[in-house]
């Protein structure tokens, strides 16, 4: 098997892996690994903006104030302070290095999201803003030639000594080999692929979380998954993410006899936090027997619309729909998971030597509801702390003077075919979809875990193939997701159940999720939030 060594291997290509890749590339020689293209991923998908409170009207306590009040009663205080004080430098930083937001003269242009009380969201080229972000953070991770990039690779497993992290095995072209690493990151980003409707690109299946897991990190919080209420519902169209920050302008949500319906619903109306707006929707449609709502801009002005938003006006138009002009059919998908491997507030795992940052991670930051635009930042503060942590690792972890005591990988492959892979991870996305999406039961996820069971021994075969790595990651945490639903008997921010539509005096715990020889442990962590 080929060897790599390296001081820092990150893996993951987004806001967390590069800013965190950019801490790194002065004392040591850094690794990125990505699966597809190094721009490939959420990050360049993100349109609404990054959420920083530097306007004149905005402070740094109302941002922690509308973080707190979205994640409904579960985020830590401590992470959602680092976020919303470091934010700024953050910002300021990419600034300095060329990041072009969106101005009203000389001034920095925020705009309004649901849920928060300040006008603090900024933005790129109308609603690009991540693809910005990415543009900047990829040219700075240019100047550094420390840095070396590995697209189109696959991590399949950590490789580990005596309980510690020294790298992964990575796939390329069907052959493994590894990459030894004294301190590895985390930054493969989330795992909206799981269902059937989803914002999230074709890369985000959770391989962090899952290859995390199976070697003993610790979980937190996985039942925690957003569902973005405004995507666009078409045949021929894809799963085409339409703006918070529609809303934020003005846009009003309708349903298909054209009456509005949010304020029967919260006196947020159209700027509720997303998970009420998303089960507004829901029921909506279900009292209407309608497979969408609208999405209804047309009392705002065209050529605003069509500067503020130039990439969806133009993505919409080939679909046949103009927003200056027609109601926008829509309807929720997967957008975000709160939870994720447990870190602190430097990334830190439980495991020596692995750090994760950015939606792989779960900080606490998000509690049960991510405010809106805070994942991009969220990215840039965790992963540049990831990165100061992982420096002062590096000398902790002499992998070549250990490796001596590892044995090799020895792996017999699948002979599940293509074909039976495809089918699999179909059937899975919709069992997600139907069983364990927006609005849950005991019935409904108690037929998810059955239906999941049948594929066990899927999920414990090895694969040399992409597909098939990714159809494995995906039924660990499916099965994941499904039993965290299962044991949280109440409703809280996005995990929401019918049966249970109340929450309970212990709501303010978060679930611990854990491997063990004997199968999956859930447990309940009482820790204070402060």
């Amino acid at each position: 098997m080929e060897e790599i060594y390296t001081n820092f291997l990150v893996i993951g290509g987004g806001v967390a892996g590069l800013r965190g890749a950019i801490e790194l590339a002065p004392y040591g020689e850094v690794i990125i690994i990505t699966k597809d293209i190094p721009t490939e991923g959420s990050t360049e998908y993100a349109q609404g903006g990054i959420a920083v409170a530097l306007s004149d009207e905005d402070e740094v306590g109302i941002h922690f104030h509308d973080t707190i009040k979205a994640g409904d009663g579960l985020c830590k205080e401590d992470a959602v302070k680092v976020l919303v004080e470091e934010g700024p430098a953050r910002i300021l930083e990419l600034i300095e290095w060329g990041a072009e937001f969106d101005r009203e003269g000389s001034r920095l242009a925020f705009t309004l999201e649901a849920a928060h009380s300040r006008r603090r969201v900024l933005h790129a080229h109308g609603d690009s803003t991540g693809k910005e972000l990415e543009r900047v953070l990829i040219n700075k991770v240019k100047t550094f030639p420390s840095v070396k990039r590995f697209p189109f690779c696959t991590a399949v497993d950590l490789i580990m000594m005596d309980n510690r992290c020294v790298g992964a095995y990575i796939l390329r072209d069907s052959q493994v080999f590894a990459i030894y690493a004294q301190v590895t990151i985390l930054a493969t980003g989330g795992a909206g692929q799981l269902f059937s409707r989803t914002t999230n690109p074709p890369v985000a299946t959770g391989d962090g979380i899952a290859l995390a897991y199976r070697r003993g990190a610790v979980l937190e919080d996985m039942e925690f998954i957003q569902f973005h209420p405004t995507v666009l519902y078409a045949p021929s169209a894809p799963q085409f993410l339409l703006s918070e920050a529609m809303r934020g302008e003005g846009a009003l949500l309708k349903n298909i006899h054209n009456e509005r319906f949010m304020q029967g619903y919260h006196p947020d109306a159209e700027l509720a936090p997303r998970d009420i707006v998303s089960r507004a929707i829901i029921s909506e449609m279900v009292k209407t027997h309608s497979h969408h709502v609208y999405l209804d801009l047309t009392h705002l002005r065209s050529d605003f619309l069509k500067a503020r938003f130039p990439r969806i006006y133009s993505t919409c138009l080939q679909y046949d729909v103009d927003i200056t002009n027609d109601l926008i059919p829509i309807s929720p998908a997967a957008h975000y998971i709160m939870g994720g491997v447990k870190t602190d507030l430097d990334g830190k795992t439980n495991i020596e030597g692995l750090y994760a940052a950015g939606e792989v991670a779960c900080t606490g930051v998000h509690g049960a509801n991510r405010l809106a635009s805070n994942s991009l930042l969220e990215g840039l503060v965790y992963g540049y702390r990831a990165g100061v942590t992982a420096i002062k690792h590096k000398e902790k972890n002499n992998v070549k003077k250990d490796k001596k005591d590892s044995k090799p990988l020895q792996i017999k492959y699948s002979h599940i075919g293509f074909q039976r892979i495809e089918e699999i991870r179909t059937s899975l996305r919709r069992l997600m979809w139907e069983r364990v999406g927006i609005i849950r039961c005991i019935d409904s996820l108690s037929i998810a875990k059955e239906a999941l069971s049948e594929w066990q021994d899927v999920e414990n075969s090895n694969f040399n193939t992409r597909r098939g790595v990714e159809l494995k990651n995906m039924l660990t945490l499916a099965h994941i997701i499904t039993e965290t639903a299962l044991k949280r008997e109440e409703s809280i921010g996005a995990h929401y159940r019918s049966d249970f539509p109340s929450r309970t005096g212990s709501s303010a715990r978060h679930s611990i999720i854990i491997k063990k020889i004997s199968g999956m442990e859930v447990s309940w962590n009482q820790e204070k939030l402060r």
